[in-house]
């Protein structure tokens, strides 16, 4: 099926570039079946000189992935497109048009809900030259390169995500949650070996930003581990910097990789990204006794 689409791989263990594609025109359903199955597969797709399309056919494309959500962050959506998320440093007006900083430390999306995203959309419009790229670590890769007794040892474990516990450790700065925002948030046991609902392939399912214990197991005992996931996670060995130019356009599994924004000079430069994200479904993981 993926044979309909022509590619250029990005590295040897994640991504691809699809050529001749244009976003603005709905693909054949022969196409867009051969572009999901591409996403699974190769968990990053890039698609180049996309400046001329629409938010409505940035929207159109992305929901050939599955049904989108809004950001929580409702005053950051584009005017008249909630499904828009701006990310963008530029201020008009006395405002911020978009959120700005970006996590700059690696995770997958939304491991703290029962159902983590599926992916995202990620449009470049304006952007600084060699700077402020956003890098990928592909989490099939990192678990292809775990040790055999790891492995055995993972299958069938949770990890504990706890936003609340992030929060206050992290954002001491920041207004305390209420009751009411911590009763949204309650933590939520994922499966540490993902099995994808595509292609069946194993991979790590890990976010270490929220990652507070392995079920069943205390703090303490947890760290040595969930340490030890994140400096293998993060290993460049495994991880792809894209660097942006206006009209690329990103998507990227979230259910196999993590991703973080890099610096760039925010004072004097400018960049402008249009998102949308697509909603998952609840994790499947791995048992080696089932």
């Amino acid at each position: 099926m993926t044979s309909l689409l022509n590619t250029t791989p990005l590295t040897s263990y994640m991504g691809v570039e699809l050529h001749d594609l244009d976003l603005a025109e709905p693909p054949s359903e022969a196409t867009a079946e051969a572009i999901r199955q591409a996403l699974a597969e190769h968990t990053l797709l890039l698609v180049r000189g996309q400046s001329h399309i629409s938010p409505e056919q940035h929207i159109a494309f992305s929901r050939l992935f599955g049904p989108l959500e809004a950001h929580v962050l409702q005053n950051f959506c584009l005017d008249g497109h909630p499904e828009i998320f701006v990310v963008s440093n530029i201020v008009e007006n006395g405002r911020h048009i978009g959120a700005y900083g970006g996590s700059k430390v690696f995770h997958s999306d939304l491991l703290y809900l029962d159902e983590p995203s599926l992916g995202s959309v990620f449009r470049c419009l304006e952007c600084p030259s060699g700077t402020g790229q956003t890098a990928f670590a592909s989490l099939f890769a990192v678990y292809d390169a775990l040790p055999e007794e790891r492995k055995r040892w993972l299958a069938g474990r949770n990890i504990v995500y706890d936003y609340v516990w992030y929060y206050e450790r992290h954002h001491t700065d920041r207004p305390k949650l209420s009751e009411e925002q911590k009763a949204r948030v309650p933590p939520v046991a994922h499966p540490a070996v993902r099995l994808h609902p595509v292609t069946g392939r194993p991979g790590l399912f890990y976010s270490p930003t929220w990652a507070r214990r392995f079920e069943d197991m205390s703090e303490a005992e947890s760290k040595p581990i969930l340490d030890e996931l994140t400096a293998l996670s993060t290993d460049e060995r495994f991880v792809y910097y894209h660097e942006w130019t206006p009209g690329d356009v990103l998507i990227w599994d979230n259910r196999a990789s993590m991703h973080k924004a890099c610096p760039f000079d925010e004072q004097n430069s400018r960049r402008l990204m249009h998102r949308t994200t697509i909603k998952g479904d609840r994790p499947i993981g791995l048992d080696l006794a089932a």
